[in-house]
């Protein structure tokens, strides 16, 4: 059984799968909840995780009713199919509610933790937490680990596939044909997330830097990239915009973007890493519920939000969070950007060596992951 609630994990559930199949054959069967791309390997869904993209205290409470039914039925399909092994992905507030019901109601289900929580950045007492709660946990990053053991949690790093994405097929040529683009029009990138939230409150402010920076340059394309579980409302206020933005959906149309970009404003999350991957500077911004930004500025442990420049000790893509994401001060930084290609190409590299950090180049995470989920199969009887 894979649960995950959000965009970024249905990927790594999706990847999780195949591994796993490419291994076992068809001796391994899946039940769960996920989103498109789990669906499309076969995971037939009793949730629609759109409405489950959430972070942050307080936009949480807001869907307490919601989360709590989805909940339920998440646990009572494991009651139901009583799988041998569960992996919870990502998503911690929910994820560690239903490894707490599943160890009453399906006590006999071996529960493994996909994603660590981030003690490192805030709330430290998690890690005890998880290692009362799951049997094993794979991280994305070495660094983590540490936190885990210590409490008596096997934990092994997996890897970030995000760290491995294959953009060698990328076309950035194939993107400026799809939005009549000549070879030295400069691109700018809006990655705006893949929450409701996030475009709520970031995209608002992408909108503004865009449209000004647009007035500046007339022969600046935008393009706007829309995740699967946002797509219609990104849609939806792109076609309202003065002037003409091309939305693109899907995972070839997005690296083709990465590619083609003179630069990206993007959503603090997974797609960061994927850009810096692509070699593409980039702008980072967050904007949460102002209820929930006055309790991080408390309890976070961390300077940067976004992991390589967390790695990285520095401010190698700049942050604009909260307040300073507004449209006038990511137009200032932007403009000065796309004003200067041997800055760009300087912030290009600089990311590239931020992520050798990370783990860049290390072996499949996938094929990493099914080997843990394997090996606790093994110790249990559960595979030859």
């Amino acid at each position: 059984m894979l649960v995950a609630v959000e965009a970024s994990a249905d990927s790594l559930g999706a990847g999780l799968m195949r591994a796993l199949r490419a291994r076992l054959g068809d001796t391994v069967t899946f039940v769960g909840v996920g989103g498109a791309r789990m669906a499309k390997e076969g995971i037939k869904s009793p949730v629609d995780i759109a409405g489950l993209s959430l972070v942050g205290l307080f936009e949480i409470a807001a869907a307490v009713p919601r989360a709590l039914a989805d909940l339920e039925t998440t646990v009572r399909l494991a009651e139901t199919e009583v799988p041998d092994i569960a992996v919870l992905i990502d998503s911690w507030e929910f994820m560690w509610r239903v490894a707490r019901r599943l160890r009453l109601r399906a006590p006999g289900t071996l529960r493994v933790k996909y994603v660590a929580p981030q003690v490192w950045a805030t709330r430290p007492a998690r890690a005890r937490v998880t290692a009362r709660l799951f049997d094993r946990l794979m991280t994305l990053f070495d660094f983590e680990t540490h936190y885990f053991t210590d409490e008596g949690l096997e934990t092994t790093c997996v890897g970030n596939p995000a760290l491995r994405r294959d953009v060698s097929g990328a076309d950035p040529e194939r993107l400026r044909t799809q939005i009549g683009a000549g070879p030295d029009d400069p691109i700018l990138l809006l990655l705006p997330g893949s929450r409701p939230g996030e475009i709520k409150r970031v995209l608002p402010a992408f909108e503004d830097a865009a449209m000004r920076l647009a007035d500046a340059r007339p022969d600046l394309r935008i393009v706007v990239g829309a995740a699967q579980t946002v797509a219609d409302e990104v849609k939806a206020r792109v076609a309202g915009w003065r002037r003409r933005a091309f939305v693109i959906e899907g995972d070839q149309g997005r690296f083709d973007a990465m590619r083609a970009a003179t630069l990206a404003l993007a959503c603090s999350g997974t797609v960061t890493t994927e850009l810096a991957v692509a070699g593409c500077p980039m702008l980072v911004a967050y904007r949460g519920h102002w209820a929930t930004a006055l309790v991080a500025r408390v309890v976070l442990r961390t300077r940067y939000f976004t992991l390589f420049n967390i790695a990285a000790k520095a401010p190698v893509a700049p942050e604009f969070l909260q307040e300073r994401c507004n449209g006038p001060e990511l137009a200032r930084a932007a403009a000065a950007l796309l004003d200067d290609p041997a800055r760009r190409l300087a912030q290009s590299k600089a990311q590239t060596a931020a992520l050798a950090k990370l783990g860049l180049g290390r072996d499949d995470p996938y094929a990493a992951a099914a080997d843990v989920v394997i090996q606790l199969a093994w110790e249990h009887g559960l595979v030859a």
